[in-house]
């Protein structure tokens, strides 16, 4: 069964880190460019940080310098460590492949980062 669960969100006042994980089941997760997305309310998911097959990462310009991605294929496990964190950052967290297929992987539970103070 193809799976994606996502953990380690929660509430945050204003410069503070998280570091999410993704723990990815049921697909060759190793051969696969892997993303994290985030979706505020009302607004689009959108795709925040990614990292390829062979460990090259890019991020949106919103999260340069703030957050980090990385994988460890032995535990099939993605993870996005968030530091300095913003109101702004506030969304639901999901990850994916990128490019994502619904057809092929749903999306997860996702999980929820707030920052406030």
């Amino acid at each position: 069964q193809v799976q994606l669960v996502e953990s380690g969100g929660g509430l945050v006042q204003p410069g503070g880190s998280l570091r999410l994980s993704c723990a990815a089941s049921g697909f060759v997760f190793r051969i696969n460019d892997m993303g994290w997305y985030r979706q505020a309310p009302g607004k689009q998911r959108e795709l925040v940080a990614r990292i390829t097959d062979g460990g090259r990462t890019n991020y949106a310009d919103s999260v340069k310098g703030r957050f980090t991605i990385s994988r460890d294929n032995a535990k099939n496990t993605v993870y996005l460590q968030m530091n300095s964190l913003k109101p702004e950052d506030t969304a639901v967290y999901y990850c994916n492949t990128d490019p994502y297929d619904l057809q092929y992987i749903s999306w997860g539970q996702g999980t929820q980062v707030t920052v406030s103070s």
